[in-house]
């Protein structure tokens, strides 16, 4: 056999273990994964001289920003971002304008997305107070799974209220997709920006005081709740408080099938660093004190988090009040966007943590390429390095260092909190389905990227 692509000389890493040797792609699927001699020969041979051979990175939770709002990022530049960060598929987000509310709106925007990405991608549709009757026909026309912002947010979109939701939990179930959460109760969150706002604390260190952790976990109790009514797979986005993590460590140990993430910013920043890098770190919702990170670290060790994801979610400096190094050109925080850059810098700034033996290789593999490949239903096709699965590997240095520059990332626009953020660990090679994407840190690719369906 003569295989299109052959890796060899690496170390490949899956979940269970780690093994000299290396892959080889035909047609754009594994046919082959053991010591070098086994490996057949290829079109086009990679060396790569005891680097260490990753399952494809997925990256469940991205804003590309099309349609509508491409001056902030596109199809295009977004998913250039992500090969250059390693990463082989993106999972993208429906508060656009107009907002991926049916089934046309997927269909348009999967027509939108044709000869524009470089990796694979996957697109979820919004659920509002008034498109409960599109949920099953969304799930026809090829969403990976829904979305509901419970939490007021950019585009502030209509959540559906508790009666709405009696149907929209039902829908959901009945499509066998999964429900995905943005998790903060508007209520409290209004009480206590307006508190803050009559007490003229306009300060970046603020953001954290207006969407406090009860925030958050209110929402999470409510939405397990209606989930276990109905049957409804649940996930939580961007989870960022240890209440509300430990809600889905209960939930899975009653044998719900709720899931839920974190990102890099919820497990290495503090509300407090908004003092020095002010706006650049405001998210919705917000990061936290120490102890909750904790908390997150330990589910993402012992299994109540499932994946890491960055809500990439690009504005220009204008928007963020701000400049490139943090300093405000607001008067206020509550007048600076919420959102910043993510899926280029995630895979260093989490290998640097992987060196530092806060988590194995292995294990990290579980959290960015199986797990989110299990939890939207993709899994064998996406997520693992096995016979027959499509050929995505990140190829990663854990020896290189360096500084993350956000002048040199390639997102349309490039607000971080990470600017000046120094790791040990970067992605040196990005193949999408056996296309090589990426080589040190430049694109080397074509837009080959395709539309991925569920298999629920």
């Amino acid at each position: 056999m003569n295989a299109d692509l052959v890796i060899k000389n690496g170390w490949v890493v899956t979940p269970e273990e780690t093994f000299k040797g290396g892959v080889a792609i035909k047609d754009e699927k594994f046919v082959a994964l053991g010591t070098d001699d086994v490996l057949p020969t290829g079109k086009e041979e990679i060396d790569a001289k005891g680097k260490y051979i990753l399952p494809g990175i997925i990256d469940g939770h991205v804003h590309f920003r099309e349609p509508g709002l491409g001056y902030k990022e596109d199809f295009t530049t977004g998913s250039t971002a992500a090969v250059c960060g390693g990463v082989t598929m993106v999972m993208d987000m429906p508060n656009v304008t107009p907002p991926t509310a049916d089934a046309e709106k997927v269909r348009d925007k999967i027509k939108l997305a044709e000869g524009k990405f470089l990796t694979d991608v996957a697109f979820f549709g919004v659920v509002v107070q008034t498109n409960i009757e599109q949920i099953l026909p969304m799930a026809e026309a090829g969403v990976i799974g829904y979305k509901i912002f419970f939490g007021e947010t950019i585009g502030n979109l209509p959540f559906p209220d508790d009666g709405a939701c009696l149907d929209a939990f039902r829908f959901i179930a009945q499509s066998k997709l999964p429900l995905g959460i943005h998790a903060e109760n508007r209520q409290i969150m209004a009480y206590h920006t307006n508190k803050l706002k009559a007490e003229g604390k306009n300060d970046p260190i603020y953001w954290e005081s207006s969407r406090p952790d009860i925030c958050e976990a209110e929402s999470v109790h409510h939405a397990i709740f209606f989930a276990e009514t109905f049957g409804t797979k649940l996930h939580v986005y961007h989870m960022s408080s240890k209440q509300a993590a430990w809600m889905v460590r209960d939930a899975k140990a009653r044998g719900l099938r709720v899931t839920a993430e974190t990102g890099p910013h919820y497990l290495l920043r503090e509300y407090k660093d908004m003092a020095e890098v002010g706006p650049l770190l405001k998210m919705n919702p917000p990061v936290r004190s120490r102890d909750h990170a904790e908390v997150l670290w330990d589910g993402l060790l012992n299994g109540y988090i499932d994946m890491i994801a960055t809500d990439h979610s690009p504005h220009t400096l204008e928007e963020k009040g701000s400049d490139i190094t943090g300093k405000m050109t607001k008067p206020a925080i509550w007048d600076c966007i919420s959102g910043f850059c993510g899926v280029e810098t995630a895979v260093p700034v989490m290998l640097t943590e992987v060196n530092k033996g806060r988590m194995t290789l292995n294990h990290y593999v579980k959290l960015t390429s199986e797990n989110p490949a299990r939890v939207w239903q993709i899994y064998p096709k996406k997520g693992c390095i096995r016979l027959g699965s499509d050929g995505d590997v990140t190829i990663v240095d854990l020896e290189k260092e360096g500084t993350i520059d956000v002048n040199k990332l390639h997102s349309k626009n490039k607000p971080s909190p990470w600017h000046g953020w120094k790791v040990k660990g970067m992605p040196v090679c990005t193949i999408v389905r056996g296309h090589v994407q990426m080589r040190d840190g430049e694109v080397v690719g074509k837009p080959v990227g395709k539309v991925v369906r569920p298999n629920p």
